[in-house]
């Protein structure tokens, strides 16, 4: 079935089954595990965690041979043709804009022949058994090729932010001492101004050819700096067997992009991984050869490596794009030409909240600023296909939701490209407003999930088609969840009717324990008596009557107010970014005072709309984010989210600093995964806060 149709009738199919019903939230998903402390459970479709969904399968690189060898005339990689670079100026400033063309594609056949190539020329290009190598770049066909073949030859693979800042990246590399580096030209350029500060790099294989025509790059480097296509043409024409890993070799040490301090190395073995893809595969339906994946989230983030694992697991396509090219509108497409959702037209995506929430301010934007019968158009069947989804027998059912999708939300769906059936969320919550408007406007299903880098992405997963919002599901097939009291917060599993507590996750992906920090690793790392191995997350949930978790709060999130009142910083910013006024915010509370304060990145696109309908005057948008007018509206605003989200009065910032600003992971103060560097940012703004705690 063609992926667009199998997009619109599948979820039409299973709404007709569970009409007027919302199923995840009747249905047992989870069952009690004896004989644990805390409160236990694990998936009850499953007797025990799933190691592997494959008979005789046990390591990535096994996994991918199968699938290469199963889809040889298939696609598996695309990439789009550069076609032009051009700079395009708007109010004085220049801006680079990409030309990009069509998607070229690699069959599985020929992907396979360039891993097996690449991985022979890193042997005769001089990387030895045990040493480490290191993958720096952005997501691209070249760092998937580059990171299979290091599996093919057990080579352990240490992934770094592309982002990373200079003091971060000298000691991700001096700490595991990888001696090869495989990066693109940008990133060659990065290591250029710290190579007096790494010590065990010997060679460098860059992805681009631009490094060529950098002559003193070249010629003054201590390094041996080969082109990647190079390194594939060496191991084409001298193959070298290849030295398969076992299960419990580590396949990647992956650095956390360091939201606190000094990244933390996390060890994760072949089977630690393959769990976490062999559950997300056990738990999706319909997931097969037909699907087609926007690959563009950093694959340095576990989130992404396991989707990118899982593709061609099941036969799909995976397309490479950029934050900064997704959409038609994107920063980086040059007008009037597609960006690369649109030319792809996926059916399947990953996204961090962050993503999700600029999706559905936009599409708000739009159709504000048209108004009119559009506008109303919009918002009726919006409400009704709310309706419809909370339950409502009087909500649009049947066809007439067909029809609304039809009428208003396929120019929504165009956006991402028309064919999205289901969205992959993690790394951070999602806002229920968030998760409610794009499963309403794409008519895809959100799979929200909850995990961690130490847990290679696995913990639980909703059901396909779990309505409720605010939940990330039951556990999936690879783990066992359990809460353990954390009694200072105030969190028991005795709580009634929602047992509570610290979440921990135990199962064949948990981890080993993060490179050569045995006393951290021992701190969050326990094993039973059984031999199980538990990660203890720091996150606070409950649990709901069917199984479904719900993470209500985060240790080190939890701040005591001057008067005794706990304020989760987490929790009340994920409530208030809601306000359509908002591109980021991070909260901040002392013990000192009775109230919080806050510091709002602005959405320049929305206030620079409400200035000009209210015909204020400003030079600019600093100038802009300065008055006191805007200051009121945005305040109104927060207040508005911060009731929709139940917050109590306490945690609704008493001020707050409008800063025009954005935070980026090129800023630093964000990470990859677009998750706040608390004490960066507080250092940053810490003039602005004491005045706000002062004025």
């Amino acid at each position: 079935m063609d992926p667009y149709y199998a997009g619109i009738i599948i979820p039409f199919v299973l709404t007709l089954l569970v009409r007027g019903t919302t199923k995840g939230k009747k249905r047992g998903l989870a069952v009690k595990v004896g004989g644990e402390p805390g409160y236990a459970i694990r998936n009850s479709r499953f007797t025990s965690p799933v190691e592997t969904a494959w008979e005789g399968i046990t390591t990535l690189a096994e996994l991918f041979e199968h699938a290469c060898r199963k889809n040889s005339e298939k696609n598996l990689l695309g990439t789009r043709k550069f076609i032009a670079r051009e700079e395009e100026v708007s109010n004085g400033k220049s801006f680079e804009k990409l030309h990009l063309g069509n998607y070229q594609w690699l069959s599985y056949g020929q992907a396979f022949e360039s891993v097996c190539s690449f991985s022979s020329g890193l042997v005769k290009l001089g990387h030895r058994k045990g040493e480490r190598a290191a993958i720096f770049a952005d997501t691209c066909e070249e760092w998937f090729i580059a990171v299979q073949a290091c599996f093919r030859r057990n080579v352990t693979v240490v992934t770094i932010y592309a982002s990373l800042g200079e003091e971060a990246l000298c000691y991700s590399f001096n700490e595991t001492e990888v001696t090869t580096v495989i990066c693109g030209y940008k990133e060659l350029k990065k290591l250029e101004n710290i190579s007096g500060q790494i010590d065990s790099v010997k060679r460098i294989i860059c992805m681009d050819d631009e490094f060529k025509s950098d002559t003193s790059l070249v010629s003054e480097s201590s390094w041996s700096i080969t082109s990647f296509s190079d390194v594939e043409k060496l191991g084409c024409q001298n193959p070298i067997e290849p030295n398969l890993p076992l299960s419990s070799d580590v396949a990647v040490v992956m650095y956390t992009s360091g939201s606190t301090g000094m990244p933390k190395g996390v060890m994760m073995t072949h089977g630690n991984i393959l769990a976490t893809v062999s559950a997300v595969m056990a738990i999706i339906p319909g997931l097969g050869y037909c699907d087609v994946y926007l690959a563009y989230l950093p694959m340095a983030h576990i989130l992404e490596l396991v989707a990118e694992t899982l593709i061609p697991a099941i036969g799909g396509s995976i397309g490479y794009g950029s934050p900064l090219t997704l959409t038609d509108a994107s920063n980086k497409i040059k007008r009037g030409t597609k960006g690369d959702a649109t030319e792809l037209r996926p059916t399947l995506m990953a996204a961090v909240p962050a993503i999700l929430d600029r999706v559905r301010d936009g599409v708000r934007k739009k159709i504000d600023a048209k108004g009119g019968l559009a506008k109303k158009l919009f918002d009726l069947a919006y409400s009704r296909k709310l309706s419809a989804i909370n339950g409502s027998w009087f909500g649009a059912w049947g066809l007439e939701s067909l029809f609304w999708d039809l009428l208003v939300f396929r120019k929504v769906r165009a956006v991402l490209g028309g064919h999205i059936r289901f969205i992959l969320s993690g790394g951070a919550p999602l806002s229920s407003d968030t998760q409610r408007f794009i499963n309403i406007c794409l008519g895809a299903p959100i799979g929200q999930g909850y995990g961690l880098t130490e847990t290679c992405a696995g913990g639980t997963f909703s059901e396909y088609d779990d309505n409720s919002v605010g939940r990330v599901g039951a556990p999936l097939p690879c783990s066992v969840i359990k809460l353990v009291d954390w009694r200072e917060g105030g969190y028991l599993t005795s709580d009634y009717p929602k047992p509570r507590g610290e979440i921990v996750i135990g199962g064949p992906n948990v981890t080993l324990g993060y490179f050569k920090n045995e006393d951290k690793t021992n701190e969050v790392y326990k094993v039973d008596e059984k031999g199980m191995r538990w990660f203890y997350t720091g996150d606070v949930g409950q649990f709901h009557p069917n199984g479904c978790l719900e993470i209500i709060d985060r240790k080190k999130d939890i701040v005591k107010l001057q008067h005794g009142e706990y304020v989760s910083l987490g929790k009340v910013e994920a409530a208030l970014v809601a306000s359509p006024y908002v591109d980021n915010i991070m909260l901040h509370a002392e013990s000192y005072y009775n109230y919080c304060v806050a510091l709002v990145v602005a959405s320049q696109a929305s206030l620079e709309a409400w200035a000009s309908n209210k015909g204020i005057k400003y030079s600019d948008f600093s100038d802009l984010c300065e008055m006191e007018n805007t200051l009121k509206e945005v305040s109104s605003s927060l207040l508005k989210a911060a009731k929709a989200g139940r917050l109590e009065k306490f945690e609704m910032p008493a001020k707050i600093k409008l800063l025009y600003e954005p935070w980026t992971p090129e800023t630093g103060l964000v990470t990859a995964a677009l998750k706040l560097k608390r004490e960066l940012i507080r250092k940053t703004y810490s003039t602005d806060l004491t005045q706000l705690y002062s004025s």
